[in-house]
């Protein structure tokens, strides 16, 4: 399967960049073929500007050349990844700007939607899960994410992941890095 990973975090080198290592390698060891999205390496900018904007009463509506870019790269994949840090509840900026953008009327939803089989979403979660669940953080994540992009988009099947405890050292980060390898291993059998 082709798998299209959009990265986002300000350093590479962070926990967040060893996360996305460990689900490159288990996508690679399960004959997967990755394209990586690095969003701020890239440069991408996620502000909509005008000529982005979905114009509700045209579905063939024809945005910027960069948008056109990011539709070509997610037309080449059969399925979807994010990794990420958790930020307020949600993705950071540059991922949410990216679906804004890049994600329009008429081709992601409305007239048409996305043609991906699956998403997985790994998030890497500051806060305990216990954190999480009594504020109910994690419910509202997956019906925000996991329903209201992913699923109102047409991807029949998401997981979102929150590795939980990611700020701390030892073995919660190994169980964390140990989850995306088998995640890439496994998630993406058909």
């Amino acid at each position: 399967m082709k798998v299209l990973i959009v990265f986002d975090h300000p350093r590479r080198d962070s926990f967040c960049g060893a996360v996305l290592d460990q689900l490159i390698s288990g996508l690679s060891s399960a004959g997967h073929h990755v394209e990586l999205a690095d969003l701020r390496a890239e440069g991408f900018d996620p502000r909509l500007t005008p000529g982005d904007e979905p114009d509700w009463k045209d579905a063939h509506q024809v945005y910027s050349d960069a948008v056109l870019a990011e539709q070509a790269r997610m037309s080449r994949s059969d399925a979807l990844a994010f990794v990420f840090p958790v930020w307020w509840w949600s993705f950071p900026a540059t991922t949410k700007g990216w679906i804004d953008r890049v994600w329009n009327h008429g081709w992601a939803y409305g007239a048409r939607k996305l043609p991906h089989r699956k998403a997985l979403l790994l998030g890497t979660a500051g806060a305990s899960a216990e954190h999480y669940a009594r504020r109910g953080a994690d419910e509202a994540m997956r019906v925000q994410i996991a329903r209201g992009m992913m699923e109102y988009c047409g991807i029949p099947e998401t997981q979102l992941h929150l590795l939980f405890g990611a700020l701390g050292q030892g073995s919660v980060r190994q169980q964390h890095l140990a989850t995306a390898r088998s995640l890439g291993e496994s998630f993406f059998v058909e």
